[in-house]
């Protein structure tokens, strides 16, 4: 971060080092938090803090401190600063921000959404604390100046936005100035990151002691821009009562319990993966499936091919084993071998009774299994099939669907507006871990902790990508990673690879960049050791 001088030496010092722009090229473990708390339960933070003693007029100086930091980072002293106000808290950070800016130089206009007798609490005695005229929210707020301050409504929005907010949330984004959003870009619901009605489109975000979900979930995260996470004084032993179950999805999350190799280990230490192929026209996800699972760690990986496809199979392998498959009782065979320990099958198996029957025969093992694909859809016309043997099971079982063949096999909670609900829904019935594809991935497993990644970059989506990611994920469970952990790790790892590759991205390119990105854990792992 740029030190203002203007701003003080202190508020530079103060947060430097917590602006994140999703660089993947940051060492590994990131050491941001990672939990995520919705809107009620960072008010219950904040009740508690409050409830100990700090009053709450102290959280919103901090908070407003926060947002002058970056303000003065994002244009220079003496910029002029429209700061638009809300009727609560939300508005009360932006009534301490335009204070500090002032007291540093820049020329700063108020403008309030609603009367300024109306203001309660914290955010009427920092608004008595303002010198400056506090405007009606004008047409006009944004002639002249060069950033503007979202301070209107927050993260705890969840109704539509209407009327002259509305229409100044329309002017800001129609501005072209740079916006700085308090908390959350107004309209942006901090739950789920879903949009009521229109929504600032930020190019920074200031948000205090802990990120929402809708800092990380779309299209709430192209809303927010770039996010600061701010200490404004709370104290982190809150969370051991509120007991956040959604986190952000970083190796913080689960780099301690991920399997290393050990140097006195062997290859069946590792554990040995079985991708299931598809027929002669249709084997190249399965291969995908399988190097991914390879370069992911697993000590053995072996690829069952149906009879016709063995030729094709064995051409395009080296370091894969090849078995013949004879249908599903073939499978149930291969199995029987308890060292093979993971099976990942749906990839481009085809849909209909005979893959639904590998699935079966796959549920009947005692190896962890994941499901992707076409292995998902099959059981479109009777999911019921699908789920009572997951639930009936202690080995592991992941679930991979993107959108679509998400409602195929949950139709009714396809239609929830949040992403993460949908996910955690999902897991509950199915007894499964479902990993809910997209750019804003959820991990959610059935006892209701869930993860939201972000470092997914724009090529990840190619033909086949998914293919790697569940051969990821195998190879992960293949070395006995717990469910939720390797689900995780996996969907990190994936969209790390992709970063580490750069655009042009093929689904090939993937399994060959993570050993860079294992690299980069292990040494962020012999790090924090070695503190």
């Amino acid at each position: 971060m740029t030190k203002n001088s203007s701003i003080g030496a202190d508020w530079a010092s103060r947060f430097e080092g917590l602006m994140d722009g999703g660089r993947a090229a940051r060492p590994v473990p990131l050491q941001e938090p990672i939990e995520l708390l919705t809107p009620d339960e960072m008010g219950e933070a904040d009740w508690r803090t409050m409830s100990a003693g700090k009053p709450g007029s102290v959280l919103m100086e901090h908070a407003g401190e926060a947002v002058a930091a970056v303000a003065a980072r994002m244009v220079p002293a003496g910029s002029r600063v429209a700061i638009l106000a809300g009727p609560g808290n939300n508005g009360g950070d932006g009534f301490v921000a335009a204070r500090l800016l002032a007291d540093a130089g820049y020329a700063v206009s108020v403008f309030l959404l609603g009367a300024r007798d109306a203001l309660k609490g914290d955010a009427r005695v920092m608004a008595a604390r303002w010198k400056g005229a506090v405007e009606p929210l004008r047409r006009d707020f944004a002639e002249g100046c060069d950033l503007i301050v979202d301070a209107l409504f927050g993260a705890g929005l969840d109704r539509a936005v209407e009327g002259p907010a509305a229409e100044a949330i329309d002017r800001a984004n129609e501005s072209g100035i740079p916006i700085l959003a308090v908390d959350l870009p107004s309209g942006v619901d901090g739950r789920d990151g879903t949009i009521h009605g229109r929504a600032i489109l930020a190019r920074e975000t200031v948000t205090f002691f802990r990120r929402k979900p809708g800092h990380l979930l779309m299209p709430g995260r192209i809303f927010a821009g770039a996010v600061t996470l701010a200490d404004i004084g709370i104290d982190p032993v809150v969370l051991r009562t509120i007991d956040p179950q959604t986190f952000h999805n970083t190796p913080l999350l689960w780099q301690a319990e991920l399997p290393e190799p050990r140097l006195d280990g062997h290859k069946y230490d590792r554990g040995h993966a079985l991708v299931v192929s598809g027929p002669l026209i249709h084997t190249g996800a399965a291969r995908l499936a399988a190097r991914g699972a390879l370069r992911a760690g697993a000590g053995l990986v072996t690829l069952a091919s149906p009879a016709d496809a063995i030729m094709a199979n064995a051409a395009q392998l080296t370091a894969i084993m090849l078995v013949r498959l004879y249908e599903a009782e073939g499978l149930a065979e291969i199995l029987a071998d308890r060292r093979k320990n993971a099976v990942v099958l749906g990839p481009a198996l085809g849909v209909g009774e005979p893959t639904a029957a590998l699935v079966a025969a796959a549920l009947q093992s005692e190896a962890a299994v994941v499901i992707d694909a076409d292995g998902l859809t099959s059981f479109a016309d009777d999911p019921e099939t699908l789920f009572a043997p997951i639930r009936s099971r202690t080995a592991p079982v992941v679930l991979t669907p993107h959108d679509g063949e998400f409602a195929r096999i949950f139709p009714d909670l396809a239609a929830l507006p949040s992403k993460l609900e949908r996910a955690r829904q999902a897991a509950e019935r199915s007894g499964s871990l479902v990993v809910l594809k997209g750019a804003d991935t959820v991990v959610a497993a059935p006892d209701g902790r869930a993860a939201i990644a972000a470092n997914a970059p724009a090529w990840l989506a190619t033909a086949g990508a998914g293919d790697v990611l569940a051969g990821i994920i195998g190879g992960l469970l293949a070395q006995s990673a717990p469910g939720f952990v390797a689900a995780c790790a996996g969907v990190w790892m994936h969209g790390a690879a992709a970063t580490e590759h750069g655009p042009g991205l093929i689904s090939e390119d993937l399994p060959e960049m993570l050993p860079r990105v294992l690299a980069r854990l292990a040494a962020g792992r012999e790090a924090t050791v070695s503190l």
